[in-house]
C-alpha cells in the first residue's frame, strides 16, 4: 500500500508472456512482463510474445493493486516505472516495487524522481487512517489479510521464499520495520574540511585510524542528531506551528529570558523531559506561543560535548584550558571514526577550532577463543568477575598488553593459561629462585655491587623466600633502579655485563614503545628479555648461586640478578601490577630505608648507556643461536644430553660472526657439552641437498610450464636454494620467480654428524664417541641420579653428603677418572666407591644395561 512506482535496469532484457496454467481444475491464462532471466518462477506452460531492453519499459503508467485506498489517491495518479541501476536479474520478477515511505534506497529514489511519499506506519508500527482494510492493525498482523486481498483481486500469482538479512531488535529480537520521519541535521559542508585537518594533528594507534577517519570525513553527509525517544538530551529547538521559525536556546539563562510560561514547573530539575517541554516562548517573528520540539539529540551528541559540560567550559574558562585538549582518548574503533571520534572532534572544530586530543588509541573487538562474538545466550560469554577470579587480572591485563590492538582478539581461559605458562610462571620462577637463594645466604640490598637508585641506606634485612607465587588478587606491582654511571667492578663476569647491558636496552625500548603507544612491542620485548633472563642468564649462573663461599664471583651474580629484578619489576608495574608489587615489597619496599612504599610510587627506570654494550649483545645472540641450532642436532642423533660430544662445526653467515666464535667458544661448548667449536664457514661438506618443486603449488600455477622450471632445479646450486628457502626469500630461476614454499628442500647430514639449519646457519655435532668421551658421560649420569636422590630426601641445597656407589666394573672405572667432578657436583664429604652408606636412603638405576645402586646419608 505505500507503493508508488516500479523500477527495471535499462541494460537488462525483459520478456512480454503468455502464460497458461492451471488453478482449482480451471486453466488461466495471463499476459506478465517480467525479466527474461526470471522465466523459471513461471507456473504450467509460457510463450514469449515479445522481448525489449529495460530502457524501452522506462515510463510506462500501471494501476496498482491498491489504488481504491484514499492514502493512494495521489500516488495512483502517477503510477510509471522508472530507471534504476541497482535493480539485479536474480529475484522476483526483475521488476522492482518502489514505496519512497518504506526504504532509505526507495525514499532516495523517489526524491530524485519527485515521487509521492506514502508513510503507512506510525512510531509503535501501527497503520494509521486511509488504508482501508489496515487501518489501525499492526504491521506484524497484516501479512495474511494482504495475501487475501490479493487473491480476491486474482492479481495474486505466486509466493516465493528468499533468504535475506534482516534487522532485529538487539535486546528482545522483535523484527524491525523501516518508518519515515523527519529529523534534524547539522550542515557539514561548511565544517568538512576544518575537521579533517584537526583529524591530520591528532596522533592516531594504530595508524591506520587516521586513514579511517579521513575517510568518513570526506564521505559523510549532515550529521542526524535527533531522535524519536522520551529520554535523552533534549533538543534546544522551539519551532513555531504558526510561522515556521527556529530558535536555538543556548542556556538555561537564555531560556530564562524568553519562557512565557512553565519556567517555574522545569526550575530545578535536570534539561530532560518531562520538565524542559513545560517552558513555552514567544515566537521572535510572530510571537505565537511556541513549545519545544518533542525530539531528543542522539547519544554521541552528548558524548562530543560531554568534555566541554564536565570540564565547566562556560564558567571556568582558566580550568577548562588546563585540561583540554586531552591527551590521550582510547576506545574500539568499529563504528567509533563515526560515532565518539566524530563527535568529538566536530565539537572541537565547531567551538574552539582545534583537535579535541593530541593521541587516538583505538583497538579492534574482543572475541572468544574460537574467534566467534561472546553471548550470554550463546553461552560463551566471560565475565570479569569471573575470568579475574579463575584467570587473574594480572593474566588478562598482559593478555591485553601483548595483543596487536589493530587485530580481533580471541579471548578466553585457554590463551589466559598459555600467558600464565610462558611469562609469568617464569618471571615468578626467577623471583623465587633468587629470593630463595638469598635467604639462604642472608645476602641483602646493602651488599649490592651496584649503587641502588632508591634513596636511603640499606637496612641490612634478608631477602625472604619466594616460594608459591601469591593470591592474583592479592599481588601489586615494582621497585626503582634508574642508572649508575661508574663502571662495573672487575667481579662481575662476562654474563653479568650482557645482561646488564640488555637491561638497560630494555629499558630504552619499553620506554620508547610506550611513549610511542605501542604496548604490544613493549610487552614483546619484555617476553623476549624474560625469556632470556631465565634460559641464558640464570641457567648459566646457577652454580655460581651454589656455591658454599660467598666470593666476589657470588656477589656479583646477586648483585646482577637483584638489578635485574628489580628494574625489571618496575617496568612491568603498568602492566601487571600485582604480581610486580608482591615482588617489589620482597625486593625493596622492606629492604631499603626511604624506599618508596609501592612500586607504584617508584620512578621509571632510566638507562645508562655506558651499560650497554652492544658488541656483547650480537656475540651472545650468536652464542644463543647457536646454542639452539646444536641442540636440534644433538636431538636428531639421540645421544644424551649428558653424554659429551667431541666437537660442534658451524657455518655462519657474517664475517664478524666468524671473529666472535672464538670469544663465544665457552658459552657453546658449556651449552652444549661438546669439547670443541670449529669454524667450517665456506668449507661445506656438512649437508647435501636436494631441491624439487612443490607440485600442489606449483602445478595449477604454471600447467606445462613445470617441466621447465625442474630442470632449471636441477642445475642449480642446491644449497643456496635451500638457503634462500629457509630465510623466507624469492627465488628466483631463469624467468621464474618462485616463493620460499615452493620449492621442498630434503636436507642429508655427512656421514658422522647430526647437522641442523635455520636461516643460513648451520650446526653439526659428532656422533662418535670415544671410550673416555663415554667414561665422561656415565660420570655426569650417575651425577644426575644422586642429585635427584638428595631432592627424594629432602636434603637441603647446601647440605653435604655421605656417598656411596655399588656398581659394575665398567661403570666404576668410569667414575674413578671423575671423582673430583663427581665429588664437587654432589657436595659430597666422602666418598665410597663399591660398599653402600647405612643409615641413609639409596635407589638402582639401569644405565644403559649397567646396574648402579646410589646411597647418601646427610654428612
Amino acid at each position: 500500500v505505500a507503493n508508488v512506482a516500479a523500477a527495471v535496469n535499462v541494460e537488462h532484457d525483459y520478456v512480454q508472456v503468455e502464460n497458461t496454467y492451471t488453478v482449482d481444475g480451471e486453466e488461466v491464462t495471463d499476459i506478465l512482463w517480467l525479466g527474461s532471466r526470471r522465466l523459471n518462477v513461471l507456473k504450467g506452460e509460457h510463450k514469449v510474445l515479445q522481448t525489449v531492453k529495460g530502457s524501452e519499459l522506462v515510463g510506462w503508467r500501471y494501476k496498482g493493486p491498491f489504488d481504491e485506498v484514499p492514502a493512494q489517491a495521489e500516488a495512483s495518479k502517477v503510477h510509471r516505472v522508472l530507471d534504476w541501476e541497482d535493480v539485479g536479474e536474480e529475484e522476483g520478477t526483475g521488476i522492482v516495487h518502489i514505496a519512497p515511505g518504506a526504504g532509505a534506497e526507495d525514499f532516495k529514489l523517489g526524491k530524485e524522481n519527485g515521487l509521492p511519499i506514502i508513510a503507512p506506519l506510525d512510531d509503535s508500527g501501527v497503520y494509521g487512517e486511509g488504508y482501508g482494510f489496515l487501518d489501525h492493525k499492526p504491521v506484524s498482523e497484516v501479512n495474511d489479510l494482504i495475501f487475501d486481498d490479493l487473491k480476491k483481486k486474482n492479481v495474486y500469482y505466486k509466493v516465493e521464499k528468499y533468504r535475506h538479512r534482516y534487522p532485529i531488535c538487539w535486546r528482545c529480537g522483535t523484527e524491525l520495520v523501516f518508518r519515515l520521519v523527519s529529523e534534524w541535521y547539522i550542515s557539514m559542508d561548511e565544517l568538512r574540511s576544518q575537521l579533517m585537518e584537526a583529524t591530520k594533528k591528532m596522533t592516531w594507534i594504530p595508524p591506520f585510524g587516521e586513514a579511517r577517519e579521513l575517510d568518513w570525513l570526506k564521505n559523510m553527509g549532515d550529521w542526524m542528531i535527533s531522535k524519536k525517544r522520551y529520554w535523552g538530551l533534549a533538543l534546544p529547538i522551539w519551532k513555531c506551528g504558526d510561522c515556521g521559525k527556529v530558535d536555538v536556546i543556548s542556556s538555561e539563562v537564555e531560556l530564562k529570558e524568553r519562557a512565557v510560561e512553565g519556567w517555574d514547573k522545569f526550575e530545578g530539575h535536570s534539561p530532560h523531559r518531562p520538565w524542559i517541554d513545560e517552558v513555552k516562548i514567544a515566537c521572535s517573528d510572530c510571537g505565537s506561543k511556541v513549545s519545544r520540539i518533542p525530539d531528543v539529540g542522539n547519544a554521541w551528541l552528548d558524548a562530543g560535548i560531554v568534555s566541554f559540560s564536565t570540564l565547566d567550559y562556560r564558567h571556568d574558562r582558566k580550568h577548562w584550558e588546563e585540561w583540554y585538549p586531552a591527551k590521550w582518548i582510547s576506545e574500539s574503533f568499529p563504528g567509533q571514526f563515526r560515532n565518539w571520534f566524530y563527535s568529538l572532534i566536530t565539537m572541537s572544530v565547531a567551538l574552539e577550532g582545534q583537535p579535541p586530543a593530541m593521541n587516538v588509541f583505538s583497538y579492534a573487538l574482543m572475541r572468544d577463543e574460537k574467534g566467534e562474538e561472546m553471548h550470554k545466550s550463546k553461552g560463551n560469554a566471560i565475565w570479569f568477575e569471573d575470568a579475574a577470579e579463575k584467570m587473574g587480572v594480572d593474566v588478562m591485563r598482559w593478555v591485553y598488553s601483548r595483543h596487536n590492538p589493530a587485530s580481533n582478539l580471541n579471548f578466553g581461559y585457554g590463551p589466559g593459561d598459555e600467558v600464565r605458562r610462558q611469562f609469568l610462571i617464569p618471571l615468578w620462577n626467577i623471583f623465587s629462585f633468587f629470593t630463595t637463594y638469598a635467604a639462604l645466604d642472608k645476602w641483602t640490598p646493602e651488599q649490592s655491587l651496584i649503587p641502588s637508585p632508591l634513596e636511603g641506606e640499606g637496612q641490612g634485612e634478608e631477602v625472604s623466600g619466594g616460594g608459591t607465587p601469591p593470591d592474583e588478587a592479592q599481588q601489586a606491582a615494582p621497585p626503582d633502579e634508574a642508572q649508575q654511571a661508574a663502571p662495573l667492578p672487575e667481579e662481575f663476569s662476562e654474563l653479568d655485563r650482557w645482561i646488564i647491558s640488555e637491561t638497560n636496552q630494555l629499558v630504552e625500548r619499553v620506554t620508547e614503545y610506550m611513549e610511542g603507544w605501542r604496548i604490544e612491542y613493549a610487552a614483546g620485548a619484555i617476553e623476549q628479555y624474560v625469556d632470556g633472563l631465565s634460559n641464558w642468564y640464570v641457567r648459566r649462573s646457577r652454580r655460581r648461586f651454589w656455591k658454599s663461599e660467598n666470593d666476589g664471583d657470588k656477589n656479583a651474580a646477586y648483585s646482577t640478578l637483584y638489578h635485574c629484578l628489580t628494574t625489571l619489576t618496575r617496568l612491568l608495574a603498568p602492566f601487571i601490577p600485582f604480581v610486580t608489587e608482591e615482588m617489589y615489597q620482597q625486593l625493596v619496599a622492606k629492604r631499603i630505608e626511604g624506599a618508596p612504599d609501592s612500586v607504584h610510587l617508584a620512578d621509571w627506570p632510566v638507562a645508562d648507556k655506558a651499560l650497554i654494550d652492544e658488541e656483547l649483545s650480537r656475540q651472545t645472540q650468536l652464542a644463543i643461536r647457536l646454542a639452539s641450532l646444536g641442540r636440534s642436532a644433538r636431538a636428531q642423533s639421540k645421544l644424551k644430553v649428558r653424554q659429551p660430544l667431541a666437537e660442534l662445526l658451524v657455518e655462519v653467515r657474517h664475517d664478524w660472526e666468524r671473529e666472535a666464535l672464538p670469544v663465544i667458544e665457552q658459552q657453546v661448548t658449556e651449552e652444549l657439552n661438546v669439547k670443541h667449536v670449529r669454524d667450517v664457514t665456506g668449507v661445506g661438506g656438512l649437508l647435501s641437498f636436494n631441491v624439487k618443486p612443490e607440485l600442489r603449488s606449483l602445478g595449477p600455477k604454471y600447467g606445462k610450464q613445470l617441466g621447465e622450471i625442474r630442470k632449471l632445479l636441477d642445475g642449480a646450486d642446491a644449497a643456496e636454494i635451500a638457503r634462500l628457502s629457509e630465510s623466507g626469500q624469492q627465488i628466483t630461476l631463469g624467468d621464474f620467480t618462485l616463493e620460499p614454499t615452493e620449492v621442498l628442500v630434503e636436507r642429508h647430514a655427512a656421514e658422522g654428524y647430526a647437522v641442523a639449519t635455520d636461516a643460513g646457519y648451520t650446526a653439526a655435532v659428532s656422533t662418535e664417541v670415544t671410550p673416555e668421551l663415554r667414561a665422561e658421560g656415565i660420570a655426569r649420569e650417575v651425577v644426575h641420579h644422586v642429585q635427584n636422590l638428595r631432592k627424594t630426601a629432602g636434603l637441603e641445597i647446601s647440605d653435604r653428603i655421605n656417598l656411596g656407589i655399588e656398581t659394575t666394573e665398567t661403570v666404576s672405572e668410569a667414575l674413578k677418572a671423575h671423582t673430583m667432578y663427581l665429588v664437587q657436583e654432589t657436595l659430597a664429604a666422602s666418598f665410597h666407591l663399591d660398599h653402600p652408606i647405612t643409615g641413609g636412603v639409596s635407589e638402582t638405576h639401569d644405565l644403559d644395561g649397567e646396574k648402579v645402586t646410589v646411597s647418601i646419608r646427610k654428612a
